[in-house]
This record gives C-alpha cells, structure tokens and sequence, in this order.
C-alpha cells in the first residue's frame, strides 16, 4: 500500500511538471526571434513569393492601397514618423490584422547617429505594442554597424529579392521577395498594385522563409 501510494504522488508531482510543457508555444511561434546565426541580410526564401509593401506617405493612400489587399496582406514596413502621424490608420492596420514591421532611414544615417535604431525600435513598440521582427533600412543599405545592432537585439535584416513600381511586371522567381515603395515621390498606382496582386499567390515572409536562401546584400566595406 506504502509503495502505490509513493507511486502516485511521483506521478503526480510528474504531470504538474512535464504535462504543462507539452501546451506551450513553439518557439517557432514565439513572437522574437533571430532567423540566423551571423550578422546577415535576407534577400530570398526558398519557395513562393513574398509582398512587402515599403510606406512613408499618405493617409488615404494608404488606405485606398490596403483595400486591394483581401484574401493575402503584404508585409508592411512602416516608416515609425509616418505612423505617428496617422495613429487612427495605425489602429485600423491592427484591426485588420496586417503583419508590420519597421522601415528605416537611409543606411548611412546608422553610422551617423548609433541610437538611431535603438529608438525607432522603441517607438514602434509603443506604437504597434509589439516588438519589430523584421527591418529595413529604406535604401536598402545595411552598414555592418548597424548589422551587428540588428542580431544583437534580435531583429531581422530583410532587403528584396525585386523593387518594383511599375511597367512590365517582374518574373516570377522562386522564393522572391518583392518591395514595393509608398512614398511621397515614389509609390505604385492603384492598378498596378492590383496587377501585381493578381499575378501570382502571395505568402507570408516567414513561410518563404521556412528553407531561407540567405546572403549578404549591399554591406559597404
């Protein structure tokens, strides 16, 4: 009797250990994460493609373009200046549940000022109350400084695969990531957004990712 009683108290005390475990998040569905090892920017995934959508002007622009987006929403880089102007946009990007991230400042302006990054990345926290998993300078230059300060706060540096705004609309290559610009002099009519949308299926960044394709991109000496 002694020894089936000893027995069920080390399995209970088992199952309030180990049973609570097996109901816990991935890690793959933590919301941090580094994708790689090294000081790195991601330009292509694997398979598929991916949108990302580069915004720094307009309300309803903004608008009018997010409407052309319904079954697949595009990665949305946003500039931290821009969204603290149109807080009520911000709100209904949340509610509609696009995924974000943050959109940089011309890559020598890293160099220039070190604690840029530190506080864009703080004002995008209180903004989105989330921490930015993806960035991207809005030149697409990444100075190794500023590479370093990217892994070592857990952020992804994320360039494209495509910059695209107009004309004849690009091959499809696999695992690409296409950036589209929104910005006061540059950004992509209505209709060729909508071209864009309707020439191939989109996936989110991270499921292009899931066998990523990983190299360095315009790093300076």
């Amino acid at each position: 009797m002694l020894k089936k009683l000893v027995f069920l108290v080390i399995l209970g005390l088992l199952c309030v250990l180990y049973v609570p475990q097996l109901f816990k998040p991935s890690s793959s569905l933590l919301t941090v994460f580094r994708l790689t090892e090294d000081p790195i920017v991601i330009v292509r995934g694997a398979q598929g493609s991916a949108l990302t959508v580069n915004i720094s002007f307009g309300e309803q622009e903004v608008e009018d373009l997010l409407e052309q987006f319904t079954n697949q929403k595009p990665l949305l880089f946003m500039d931290i200046d821009w969204a603290l102007r149109f807080p009520e946009l911000v709100t209904k990007i949340k509610k509609r549940s696009f995924p974000v991230a943050l959109l940089g400042a011309e890559g020598e302006q890293y160099e220039m000022d070190p604690k840029l990054l530190t506080r864009q990345v703080k004002q995008f926290e209180e903004t989105f109350e989330t921490k930015p998993l993806w960035f991207r300078t809005i030149d697409e230059q990444f100075p190794q400084p500023l590479l370093q300060q990217l892994h070592a706060i857990e952020v992804n540096a994320l360039g494209s695969t495509i910059q695209w705004k107009d004309g004849t609309l690009p091959k499809k290559v696999e695992g690409e990531i296409i950036a589209i610009p929104h910005h006061r002099d540059e950004r992509v009519a209505l209709k060729d957004m909508k071209r864009l949308s309707l020439s191939r299926p989109f996936q989110s960044v991270e499921d292009l990712l899931f066998q990523p394709i990983i190299k360095t991109k315009k790093v300076p000496k």
